[in-house]
């Protein structure tokens, strides 16, 4: 579609409704971006970008728990401690990075954001002591990669589309995805040749170089470059920035939180982030170096996770919109826990060719959970549905984060992982019961598709 179809000449005029003709405002020429061009693909290519780097970045301190180890005695659980405070702060930043970005701009947000990324990855470089990680790769970039998650992405496609919205939710979606996949076997193999300090240089001028190109590229809504969003209506109008999200997130949760079905979510969202950044995500590649696999290997296995892990998620949504979903989070438990429980005698020294169908088993139920959890937030919760949600996401990240810190004390204790994978296992039978004791709502519960909470709060 070229830009030109949407932006009406200098000329055009509308009746206001008191009955005057007033001018519309000529559209910019330098909004084009070429004959068919329109500038929303620029920005939704430029949020590719930041969330590629952001996921891949997040996933490194999994890449340097055996080199920590070995040059400064630290343990699998204080490297995981750090790893479980990075998981935190990302889940909990999430419903109030939106209201920031509302508030002061995407750019600015983003831009700060990568900064802290880039010092947090810094700090580690020079670091000998474990507060310097736990300050490092812990807080400073879990909160820059919480400011640019599913806020991130949301506020993008909010702004700047209307036609084809929700395939660029999905491919926004799946950069978690290609994050792995792209950083992992690169930064393994850097960690390889070159020391652990190479990765964390890297990660540090990556995401300062993403900077500039926010800078230049990003924009804030259409009408800055005086565009409509892509395939809006002509008379389309621009919503108002909503005021308060940070307090509406608040009074939500409350409001949420006294239903049964709240909890169910969450408990079992818990226990899907466990069972996956938490564990295998954290403790897949040190696990396999436990058994002589080379970390290049265990990264290029887990980056493949990514791989099926969009197949599957594409799939579980057109599932979602045909079955029933608690019967489908069961399901994709069920077969996760049973996944989990053959895992420890899969582990060898080389790539063999039951690691790689559990790999591809395994990665197509990675986020396959999230469309049925979805669908289940909006039908308990109408129009409040996305900010309760992003409360369900907080949970999945502190079952993340714990289990991080957990399974790394595990292999201190005991000398092996195993007890955590059939602990994880055992956790994906009580997440399957939680999804399936959720029955439909019904008219006399409390918030049940009548949000207390008016959507435009």
């Amino acid at each position: 579609m070229r830009v030109t179809d949407q932006l009406p000449s200098a000329s055009s005029s509308a009746v206001d409704p008191s009955g005057h003709t007033r001018p519309r405002t000529p559209r910019t020429p330098r909004a084009q971006c070429g004959p068919h061009l329109h500038y929303a693909w620029i920005v939704a290519a430029v949020a590719l970008v930041v969330l590629v780097g952001a996921a891949g970045f997040r996933s490194t301190p999994s890449l340097l728990m055996e080199p920590l180890h070995h040059e400064f005695g630290w343990s699998h659980g204080l490297v995981g401690t750090a790893v479980s405070i990075n998981m935190l702060l990302n889940g909990l930043a999430a419903p109030f990075a939106a209201a920031l970005m509302d508030r002061f701009g995407i750019r600015p947000v983003v831009s700060v954001a990568l900064a802290v990324m880039a010092l947090g990855a810094g700090v580690t470089i020079v670091m000998d002591q474990p507060w310097e990680l736990l300050l490092g790769w812990g807080f400073l970039v879990g909160l820059g990669s919480g400011s640019m998650a599913l806020a991130f992405s949301a506020t993008v496609t909010s702004r700047w589309f209307v036609k084809q919205r929700g395939l660029v939710t999905g491919v926004l979606t799946a950069a978690s995805a290609a994050g792995n996949l792209v950083f992992l076997p690169v930064l393994a193999w850097l960690v390889q040749q070159y020391g652990w300090r190479s990765a964390s240089i890297t990660v540090a001028v990556c995401a300062l170089a993403v900077v500039p190109v926010v800078v230049l590229l990003m924009r804030e809504r259409p009408s800055d470059l005086g565009l409509l969003p892509y395939g809006a209506p002509e008379d389309h109008d621009e919503p108002d920035a909503p005021a308060g999200r940070g307090p509406r997130a608040l009074r939500v949760l409350r409001q949420a939180s006294r239903s049964r079905a709240f909890w169910l979510l969450t408990g079992s969202f818990a226990i899907c982030g466990a069972t996956t950044n938490g564990l295998v995500g954290t403790h897949f590649i040190p696990a396999a170096g436990d058994h002589g696999m080379p970390e290049t290997a265990a990264a290029s296995l887990l980056a493949l996770v990514g791989v099926f892990d969009v197949v599957g998620t594409v799939f579980s949504g057109w599932l979602t919109d045909r079955l029933d979903s608690r019967k489908l989070l069961g399901v994709y438990y069920l077969l996760r826990g049973a996944s989990l429980l053959v895992l420890p005698v899969l582990f060898a020294r080389t790539v063999h060719p039951s690691m790689v169908i559990f790999i591809m088993f395994y990665g197509l139920d990675w986020v396959a959970t999230v469309p049925p959890t979805v669908a289940l937030c909006r039908e308990w919760f109408g129009e409040d549905a996305p900010v309760v949600f992003g409360w369900v996401l907080s949970g999945h990240q502190i079952g993340a984060a714990v289990v991080a810190a957990v399974a790394g004390v595990i292999r201190d204790q005991l000398g092996s992982y195993d007890l955590a994978w059939y602990g994880a296992g055992a956790l994906c039978a009580v997440a399957a019961v939680c999804s399936l004791m959720l029955r439909r709502p019904g008219a006399g519960d409390p918030v049940a598709l009548s949000p207390a909470v008016p959507a435009t709060a």
